[in-house]
């Protein structure tokens, strides 16, 4: 006897946001046979990718009538994930040696990057279903379908009705700022890692960067080549961490988190040391903020967690109407939206189905409940960098598609590895060739490169 046919349903969905979530988004919504309209507020995709020299008007970006700029990239920014691992799996992320107008490098700068989204636009026309400069004011529930309010480019505004929206927002804008004992009355320049460009602002200055991960191990060294001295605070280290960093100007010290601040311009560590700054320059991270969402109350952020969000994409009582893909923080980035995208859009076909809401919400409280008992803060809800394969393999087996491959995840991690032992160097010098190679035989494999895996083999740097 055949197996019954699913029928498959057809959608008007809302996607927001044309960055590189958006765009993978709106291909798998496609692929699966829905009608897409992409609002993107920007005149050109790439979301975050797009570099501008301009910062905000409030450089700690907390008066909320300032000037806003969308995008965090620094002009030195380089990626922290080797490209191979980076691209979407059917569309790799290729270097182009043959032009010189390119970045060819495993870890190339973000303007490579960007090209990279652009051509994945192109190759899958996505940019016909794109509203440029078109921002999204407000979205909210209407009779189980979703009224989306925009404004156009001449300023007039718009309402539509879909059957469902994804959020693909990002969560790199609204910087988070810490509260830091004295901090009101210290009377240095304060900037967040969002509004930092370039490090010639900073020059001849003591500086302190707050946070030492990705964007703070990069600033740190960017600025201490213009600095008079860069002191980086960071909450990881034991109290009495102060380590002289010989790299790249003899001039960066490492220290533990802040104790105070005082209105002499003083900046005490946790390890008794003090020094006077010019500046402090805050890499802290982001908020979520999703503020054209109207859900009566239902949605809300509290310590950097959404709740309520079932497996990070679907809030129980608004599924599969509402859902977001881009939540989670992790290494697999592309990836991660293109396997999410898959599930939405399954989902919303009919093709897959989702538990009742109840049913979501305990799991929901039981994955609250697990990150307690492990002692992870709340803040940390959606950082799930150490079970990335496991979430995204759970993901995809409940949509049908190809489960992470092994040597992507292991790149990432190794990666990771490399950038807290040997932050100076972790992207031009590694110890993964095997991986590599493991990469381009499997694009090879699968037909997604045209030259045999040797000519990438050989000039890959």
């Amino acid at each position: 006897m055949a197996a019954a046919q699913i029928p498959i349903s057809s959608k008007h969905v809302a996607v927001i946001g044309a960055g590189a979530a958006g765009l993978i988004t709106s291909r798998e919504l496609r692929r699966e046979g829905h009608s897409v309209v992409v609002f993107e507020r920007e005149k050109q995709v790439g979301g975050l990718w797009v570099y501008t020299p301009k910062s905000e008007s409030d450089l700690l970006s907390l008066d909320p009538t300032r000037s806003r700029v969308h995008s965090s990239i620094y002009d030195s920014l380089r990626t922290n994930v080797p490209r191979e691992s980076m691209g979407v799996r059917d569309f790799p992320f290729l270097p182009r040696f043959d032009d010189e107008s390119r970045d060819p490098r495993r870890y190339p700068n973000h303007r490579e990057v960007l090209a990279y989204v652009q051509e994945f636009a192109r190759e899958f026309k996505i940019e016909e279903m794109i509203r440029f400069e078109t921002e999204v004011v407000r979205v909210e529930p209407v009779i189980e379908k979703w009224r989306v309010q925009s404004k156009n480019p001449g300023g007039d505004f718009d309402d539509e009705i879909f059957d469902a929206v994804v959020v693909c927002t990002g969560h790199y804008t609204e910087p988070n700022v810490p509260n830091i004992p004295g901090i009101k009355s210290w009377p240095g320049k304060q900037i967040h890692s969002h509004n930092y460009r370039v490090p010639d602002p900073f020059e001849n200055e003591v500086v302190v960067v707050i946070g030492n991960f990705a964007s703070g191990a990069d600033i740190s060294r960017d600025i201490a080549k213009v600095a008079k001295e860069v002191h980086i605070a960071s909450r990881k280290k034991e109290p009495h961490t102060y380590e002289k960093i010989p790299v790249p100007q003899n001039n960066l010290w490492m220290h533990s988190e802040i104790d105070t601040t005082r209105e002499d311009g003083s900046i005490v560590f946790k390890n008794g040391k003090e020094v006077f700054a010019d500046s402090i320059v805050y890499c802290t991270g982001y908020k979520y903020n999703f503020p054209f969402l109207e859900t009566n109350g239902y949605l809300r952020i509290d310590e950097k967690r959404v709740e309520h969000l079932y497996k990070h994409v679907f809030p129980p009582a608004l599924a599969p109407g509402l859902s977001f893909v881009g939540v989670p923080a992790m290494g697999i980035v592309f990836v991660m939206f293109e396997i999410q995208s898959k599930w939405v859009a399954a989902v919303l076909s009919g093709r897959v189905t989702l538990p009742p809401p109840d049913k979501m919400m305990d799991d929901i409280n039981e994955w609250y409940a697990s990150l307690d008992v492990i002692g992870i803060p709340k803040r940390h809800t959606h950082t799930i960098g150490r079970i990335q394969s496991e979430y995204l393999n759970w993901v995809a087996k409940e949509c049908g598609c190809e489960l992470v491959e092994r040597w992507r995840a292991q790149e990432v991690d190794g990666g990771y590895v490399r950038l807290v032992t040997h932050p100076e160097t972790y992207r031009d010098e590694w110890d993964d060739d095997e991986l590599i190679e493991e990469a381009y035989h499997d694009f090879s494999r699968k037909k997604l490169i045209s030259f045999d895996p040797s000519y990438y083999l050989e000039n890959i740097r």
